[in-house]
């Protein structure tokens, strides 16, 4: 669960939970303190301290006005990222977390993965989490593509796959 929908989830728990949560999840998990999540969020620091304090409930508009900053700095927001599903060394070979394609900064998330159903539980967690599309091995995703609502792309290692046969070929004489 990412730190939006731990939000939503304690608005509906009780204020307690709430603020306990929009607390860590701005503090800990990402290291501001009130002030400057306030600034990110166009909210007034006062308003957000008395939220805070729980002196003022937070009306419908700063509840999503502060979902929706907590969704853009965590980089989760619908449309933000590609995910790559991989073994973790492909993904050591990555060396951009974010690429211009189409005309806009798309950043490059990665998602290790061993097996078919950690590539699986991978996709599902991505696609949770706000991909715009997913780049996945040919082994899963034809399985993949049946499960999700994103784009899926197949990464297909011309290059990579004669360098390794070659390599084993070095290994074996």
């Amino acid at each position: 669960m990412n730190a939006a929908e731990k939000i939503i989830d304690a608005v509906f728990e009780s204020d307690d939970d709430f603020r306990k949560v929009l607390s860590i999840t701005i503090k800990e998990d990402m290291n501001m303190n009130v002030a400057e999540f306030a600034e990110h969020a166009d909210i007034p620091a006062s308003t957000l301290y008395k939220i805070m304090s729980g002196k003022r409930e937070p009306n419908v508009k700063t509840l999503r006005q502060i979902i929706k900053t907590v969704k853009r700095l965590k980089g989760s927001e619908k449309g933000e990222f590609i995910a790559v599903i991989a073994a973790r060394p492909v993904l050591d070979n990555i060396s951009e977390t974010k690429r211009k394609i189409c005309g806009s900064l798309c950043t490059i998330r990665e998602y290790s993965a061993t097996s078919m159903e950690e590539a699986i539980i991978a996709a599902i967690r991505a696609e949770r989490d706000g991909a715009k599309a997913l780049v996945c091995a040919p082994i899963v995703s034809p399985t993949v593509e049946k499960i999700l609502r994103i784009p899926v792309a197949t990464i297909m290692p011309k290059n990579s796959l004669l360098e390794a046969i070659e390599n084993v070929a070095k290994k074996i004489n």
